[in-house]
């Protein structure tokens, strides 16, 4: 039984996506690029287009490359100047995260970074789920973040959802714990009673078709084999039929 509202934060990595999740009644969006690299940051423009159409909350994910969350002195600091530039561009928030090498929160660049949002909502990402020590995690992260994403440190949510629990009783109300990762109209309501959320987040995406007639077989833009003519973008029946699986 969910006994408390719960927010729906949707992850959107296109202009389609974010229209769709404005629609659809979303109360947040994480706004990403490059979401088949598990998300980028987004340009200036898409930020300022996203904030500008009104509606949902804004977070914008600053992630510069894909892979690990070890950070360069020059990664750094484009982190810094895309914190920066989210602000300028009116972002309600931006979702940052960074790991030291034997997997802690790198806390120098976190406090560095939190200090560039300057008043800003912060979540830390799911390089969260990739930590040594969660709970010493959860410790470092409190006086600085409002939330943590997370899907348990499981391949998906409903599978973490034993451990998330943890982290909300754990966590109590020092920060947010958010769940997400593979989460979906059909599970989000046993995710939320089993973990006991307060904010969940998922993508609610579909395949959307290329408007492509004439198309170019054996040549790709990305990984080889890659189908160039098919990208998922959020889909809002999914999201409505998530907030309302919510309400029932």
């Amino acid at each position: 039984m969910i006994n408390h509202q719960i927010l729906i934060e949707v992850c959107t990595g296109d202009a389609a996506s974010v229209d769709a999740a404005r629609m659809a009644g979303a109360a947040r969006i994480e706004l990403c690029a490059g979401l088949e690299a598990g998300g980028l940051t987004p340009t200036a423009s898409v930020i300022r287009q996203a904030v500008d159409g009104g509606g949902p909350l804004v977070n914008v994910l600053v992630r510069p490359r894909s892979g690990d969350f070890v950070y360069s002195a020059a990664e750094a600091a484009v982190i810094e100047d895309d914190i920066r530039m989210s602000r300028d561009c009116g972002a309600h928030g931006v979702v940052i995260g960074a790991l030291t090498p034997d997997g802690r929160p790198d806390m120098s660049l976190i406090e560095r970074w939190v200090a560039a949002a300057d008043g800003m909502s912060v979540t830390f990402h799911r390089a969260f789920d990739m930590c040594r020590d969660p709970f010493e995690a959860i410790d470092l992260l409190a006086p600085l973040a409002d939330r943590i994403l997370t899907s348990g440190m499981a391949a998906n949510a409903l599978a973490g959802a034993a451990r998330l629990r943890e982290f909300v009783d754990y966590a109590a109300d020092r920060i947010s714990i958010m769940a997400g990762g593979g989460v979906n109209p059909t599970n989000i309501r046993q995710i939320a009673e089993t973990t006991g959320v307060r904010e969940i987040h998922g993508t609610f995406s579909s395949d959307t078709p290329s408007a492509m007639a004439f198309r170019r077989d054996g040549v790709s833009m990305s990984a080889p084999g890659a189908d160039e003519y098919t990208r998922r973008s959020t889909d809002p029946e999914k999201v409505l039929l998530a907030i309302k699986s919510l309400a029932e």
